[in-house]
């Protein structure tokens, strides 16, 4: 722990291009003639020799530069590389300089990448607290070889945690885990330890546990997995958390997924009508299978059924985000059980239209439902009548045998299906470890909540 170093270590204390007297800056002739005649007369790199580091300091100067530098031959890139030499840190850090460097670390050669890298040794950490010498940290972790990324991610050893809470050091963090070898980075997962949950929910530390849990070989993965399943609950309404949440669906297939799943089975009409908690329902329904979207459709047409005029479903479709998760349903379902689901919406549509006329929601929603031709309804034999454990075993809302029967699905005149028997038990579940505002939904453990008004998705 501790703060970050201060950047007079870095030699950079003196700004590019100013008076040390006065901090005044310095132009010199060909810069300002530079400035005045660009747009009008052709300027090559061999014209700006002697010039680099002044030119690089500047923002039209360095631009040029990095233009030339795409095309520019071995002879003058050396030539233009030599000049920078002696004032590579200073570049680093320089908000305009540090685009020269990263130039070098893309176009140069191995023996320049090398020299780069060398003269960011010991201070590595320093560069990726710093705006722009973070960039270049990343840069040379895109661009040099494998010995070379091991020599300055081991400098990120002993302050993992302070850097990916931070907002430039986070960035270098990723590109780490992104860019280098499992092996090479496990001292990463490793320093979290124990604060999974706690970086999960930080704005910056999120950003880091989802790019752990994107990396396809990284053995120790299941220490952030380990950790995480405890916690989903509490992060699937959190602002930063679902993030989290939805890289455990759409990267996981093991136990902490099905926890995921199941969690969103048993509260969806709730999660479906919160700003952050609706992206997670929405990722559940994307990556899981007809069987689960089959028994979330059908956990919600029981509920609807238990409460009057269609009451669950024309709130899902007329909410700010969960007709979002209704769009979803209507966008991934099987055909057979999307045309028994349009059939179940059509009432609350008509419900919906009545009662809010100029909801913008409702349009979207009513948009979605003529995926397929609707004459072949009268041929549909399937819908929502067989619910049997997945392949994958995802978490089923609502067990039970429930059958549709064929008129269900044959063209009505007015769109209202009847009403088929249902042996299950309807969805009555308490709400626990949701929080009713907008930074949770529901109430602590073992206790009871009800909904409040959802905030705005877009406040």
């Amino acid at each position: 722990m501790g703060l970050p170093p201060s950047m007079p270590e870095m030699e950079a204390a003196q700004p590019l291009g100013q008076d040390p007297s006065f901090g005044q800056p310095v132009q010199s002739p060909l810069l300002s003639q530079f400035r005045a005649t660009m747009k009008t007369k052709r300027y090559e790199l061999r014209d700006i020799y002697d010039h680099v580091v002044e030119f690089s300091g500047d923002q039209h100067g360095s631009r040029f530069i990095q233009t030339k530098l795409e095309t520019a031959n071995s002879e003058e890139r050396e030539r233009v590389f030599r000049e920078l030499q002696s004032n590579l840190i200073p570049l680093m850090t320089d908000v305009f300089g540090n685009y020269v460097i990263q130039k070098f670390f893309e176009h140069g050669d191995q023996t320049q990448k090398k020299i780069l890298a060398n003269a960011m040794k010991g201070k590595v950490i320093t560069l990726s607290y710093q705006p722009y010498g973070c960039r270049v940290v990343q840069k040379a972790l895109d661009h040099v070889l494998v010995d070379q990324q091991a020599s300055l991610v081991n400098e990120l050893q002993n302050s993992v945690v302070e850097l990916v809470k931070d907002q430039n050091g986070n960035h270098v963090i990723q590109k780490a885990i992104e860019q280098c070898p499992s092996p090479m980075i496990e001292f990463i997962v490793t320093s979290m330890r124990g604060q999974v949950h706690q970086l999960s929910i930080h704005s910056y530390g999120c950003r880091v546990v989802q790019r752990c849990l994107e990396k396809p070989d990284l053995p120790i993965k299941s220490l952030i997995l380990a950790e995480l399943i405890d916690c989903v609950q509490t992060m699937v309404p959190d602002q930063y958390g679902n993030y989290v949440v939805q890289h455990i669906v759409t990267h996981d297939d093991g136990p902490c997924k099905q926890a995921v799943l199941l969690h969103v089975s048993n509260h969806a009409e709730l999660l479906s009508r919160h700003k952050y908690a609706s992206n997670v329902v929405e990722k559940c329904i994307q990556n899981s299978d007809d069987a689960y979207r089959r028994n979330l459709v059908r956990a919600l047409d029981s509920s609807n059924k238990q409460r009057p005029e269609n009451e669950i479903l024309v709130g899902l479709v007329k909410d700010q985000y969960g007709n979002y998760v209704i769009q979803k349903l209507l966008d991934t379902l099987c055909e057979a059980d999307y045309l028994t689901f349009v059939d179940i919406l059509h009432p609350a549509i008509v419900s919906a239209k009545r009662s809010s006329p100029n909801n913008k929601q409702v349009p979207a929603v009513e948009g979605k439902m003529d995926r397929f031709p609707y004459s072949r309804r009268a041929d549909s034999s399937l819908g929502l009548a067989s619910y049997q454990p997945n392949s994958k075993g995802y978490p089923l809302p609502l067990q039970g045998s429930h059958q549709y029967p064929a008129s269900h699905f044959a063209p009505a005149v007015n769109h209202t299906p009847p009403s088929p028997p249902l042996t299950v038990q309807g969805y009555q579940t308490p709400v626990t470890n949701c929080i009713t505002n907008d930074s949770a939904i529901g109430t602590p453990m073992g206790a009871t909540g009800t909904l409040t008004a959802p905030v705005s998705r877009f406040s």
